[in-house]
């Protein structure tokens, strides 16, 4: 399709998320439904307790986990053109944070609730887990990473609005340790192309951009040229 009809069809679908009352409301309610399941699994599994070794490696395979799905998901939205879809809307408000990298400064538990709400595929995958939870006996240690994926799969989006807008001593800290995303790594996925899709901590995008240079064309040549024409705004934290 040629790049005017891409841009008019980005256009469109930027009219009806601003003016269309139902995608207003969508994210707020993906965000309720995320984090009640979130705390929901986080109570079931509480009382299972695994000792601290195990702690631990649910953790860092949950790490490795959340920041590589999470970075598929991303390569997904930003190589994603189908503006005239039902969802197209949240596809095209996605899009502006290529045009709009920073984000309004605010309250950290505020960027953890907002940024959740475009995590739409989230709650089929915690609700999933909940009926798997239910029906079957999984082992405890499975079921942590299982929680904490869900829950780090919000946190990735905190990390990701503090590489962009935050010099904090401290978030500068968990980032040059690899818990948080770092400045210099994810600078990449702005300045090049096709690449550094990760955003919890950067540390599977080796495999990300592997996958991405197979699959994918990539954005500065692609998605990145349909708001070109659009004058508004992301109408969400940044």
């Amino acid at each position: 399709m040629e790049l005017s009809a891409k841009q008019e069809q980005f256009n469109a679908a930027m009219e009806r998320y601003t003016f269309q009352t139902g995608y207003k409301v969508f994210g707020p309610l993906v965000s309720v439904a995320n984090i009640s399941l979130q705390l929901y699994l986080l109570y079931l599994a509480w009382p299972h307790s695994i000792g601290p070794i195990r702690q631990l490696v649910a953790l860092v395979a949950a790490y490795l986990l959340t920041d590589f799905i999470n970075g598929l998901v991303h390569m997904y939205m930003d190589n994603n053109d189908r503006y005239d879809s039902i969802d197209g809307p949240l596809v095209a408000n996605f899009h502006l944070h290529h045009r709009t990298p920073l984000y309004q400064r605010r309250n950290l538990l505020i960027v953890y609730f907002n940024e959740t709400g475009s995590k739409v595929w989230l709650v089929g995958y915690l609700l999933l887990v909940v009926i798997v939870q239910a029906f079957f006996t999984v082992n405890p240690t499975l079921l942590y990473i299982l929680v904490y994926f869900g829950i780090l799969s919000s946190v990735a989006e905190v990390s990701h609005y503090l590489c962009h807008s935050s010099t904090s001593p401290f978030a500068l800290f968990l980032a040059r340790i690899g818990l948080l995303l770092p400045k210099r790594h994810h600078a990449a996925h702005h300045l090049q192309d096709n690449v550094s899709y990760a955003f919890l901590n950067g540390v599977t995008d080796p495999l990300l951009n592997r996958i991405a240079a197979a699959c994918c064309k990539g954005y500065k040549q692609g998605t990145d040229l349909h708001y070109a024409r659009y004058s508004g705004t992301a109408t969400e934290s940044r």
